[in-house]
């Protein structure tokens, strides 16, 4: 790991940039090829969650993060259609890239006008929406993409309201398997979430759920142990006040009864963790990072968290931004750096929405300066 505290910070989307009135839901990924690619919810006339005019956005950096290509829209379905939530996942036996996300119509009368014949056996959820969960797929580091896949008839119990997607970022398992966390819900008022994970054995070409890890949870990230156990890292209703973590040793068919982790902090909102260095690829030591807004009341305090011991413990911690911050995503960089894309807005910004998705390049020197 470098020696000497690095730390850099640059806007990648920023409000009102390609005439979209607010970008959320980060997911960021480094290809095989070293190419970071960051995607998000384009939020295109007025901020807010589905049912909205709701486009999947991305940008790709060739050096790290330093420059960023200008706005793609891979999905736009016009009207109040919403294509968001993504979770990104590199195949790293193919080389190929994923994005999961959630396919929203706002009304059941909308589903029934667009594609009557999808509308059997679907069911409205939060606001009257009806959720699908796609797909697409890159083969060229992220510069063009396929067509929507519909995962829904492999992934959807017909009990479920929706199978959801991540969002933030899938992992690829020693074995070979794709994961991609995501959830069900069974209610509208979400009380009946259950975090899962998606996964895949052929490369993508036909995917399962796993079992449910815990309720009510949703929104989880997923990292690989060192003794090949997968960690599920799951958001937690507000007033719960921390997150809940479950492990698998079947590669997330089924789950261990999930536990408190009461030194990841948080307000109920989404967060990332990863896998940042590991013995067995020749690293120093494991090292897994976690990131989301350290309080158990508000999205702020945007923390960066370090394990030395696979999540057991959490005894480094530095604070990013102290101001309002929310969803974030993390990933390693091939120069040992990692990189961390984040929500966030200041007191002064006149947006109507969040103000910013940053990125953050931080090395461990600079993690440990403060901690």
């Amino acid at each position: 790991m470098t020696a000497s505290p690095l730390f850099v910070e640059t806007p990648v989307f920023t409000a009102g940039e390609a005439g979209v009135c607010e970008y959320r839901i980060p997911a960021l990924v480094c290809t095989n090829a070293g190419t970071l690619l960051a995607a998000c919810d384009a939020r295109a006339d007025r901020p807010g969650d589905a049912p909205n005019n709701i486009d999947l956005a991305l940008k790709r950096s060739e050096d790290l993060g330093e420059t960023w290509s200008e706005v793609q829209i891979l999905i736009d379905d016009g009207g109040e259609m919403a294509a968001g939530d993504p979770c990104m996942l590199v195949d790293r036996v193919a080389g190929a890239v994923w994005i999961i996300y959630d396919h929203i119509y706002p009304t059941m009368d909308e589903l029934l006008r667009r594609d009557p014949q999808r509308a059997e056996g679907a069911r409205e959820e939060w606001h009257g929406r009806v959720i699908f969960l796609h797909a697409i797929r890159s083969d060229d580091d992220g510069r063009t993409w396929s067509a929507p896949i519909d995962l829904t008839p492999q992934l959807k119990d017909p009990e479920w309201l929706a199978a959801m997607a991540g969002p933030g970022m899938g992992i690829t398992t020693s074995s070979g398997r794709l994961i991609c966390p995501g959830y069900r819900r069974h209610s509208a008022d979400f009380a009946q979430d259950s975090a899962h994970v998606y996964f895949s054995d052929d490369r993508g070409e036909t995917w399962r759920a796993g079992a449910a890890a815990a309720m009510p949870t949703n929104e989880a990230q997923a990292v690989e142990l060192a003794d090949g156990r997968l960690m599920l890292n799951m958001r937690t209703p507000g007033g719960h006040g921390c997150r809940m973590v479950a492990t698998s040793s079947d590669s997330g068919a089924t789950w261990s009864e999930a536990r408190d982790d009461r030194a990841l902090i948080e307000p109920g909102c989404q967060a990332s963790l990863i896998r940042w260095t590991s013995k067995a690829a020749g690293d120093d030591r494991n090292r897994l990072l976690f990131s989301n807004p350290a309080s158990t009341t508000q999205r702020t305090k945007m923390t960066v968290r370090m394990s030395y011991d696979e999540g057991e413990t959490w005894p480094v911690a530095r604070l990013v931004n102290d101001e309002f911050c929310a969803y974030s995503c993390m990933t390693a960089l091939p120069d040992g750096t990692a990189g961390l894309l984040y929500e966030h807005k200041s007191p002064d910004a006149g947006t109507p929405g969040l103000e910013h998705l940053l990125f953050a390049r931080f090395n461990e020197a600079w993690l440990l300066a403060e901690s």
